[in-house]
């Protein structure tokens, strides 16, 4: 899994890290930079899946696709990844979101096979 991420950040150098998640908050595999919590990143992502999900739930929206933040100096980018797993992407500000969510697309379906 961890080659998986490396990989997607290599294919697209506006992707600074990535992680995959579980629902519950627990890393299960990450390519984060030295100084990102890796517990900070998997409870914070775990909680942005599920009120995102109660969201598009609630208003309407269907089944939830992905989640991201936009900061001044980046994004945030959520994706499910199956039931039971999120894939998180760290991008930078002037990131071509098109590429990176393709990618990640792309990265989502490998890992969901590895995540079972």
């Amino acid at each position: 899994m961890v080659d998986r991420l490396r990989e997607l950040q290599y294919r697209t150098p506006d992707v600074e890290a990535s992680a995959i998640v579980s629902v519950d908050g627990l890393i299960i595999a990450s390519s984060l930079p030295g100084g990102v919590e890796e517990d900070r990143v998997s409870a914070m992502s775990a909680a942005m899946l599920s009120l995102g999900e109660r969201i598009a739930t609630e208003l309407g929206r269907g089944f939830l696709d992905e989640v991201y933040i936009h900061g001044d100096e980046g994004y945030v980018l959520l994706m499910a990844s199956g039931n039971e797993a999120v894939l998180t992407v760290l991008a930078r500000g002037k990131a071509k979101l098109g590429l990176v969510l393709l990618e990640m697309r792309r990265a989502v379906g490998d890992l969901e096979e590895l995540v079972g």
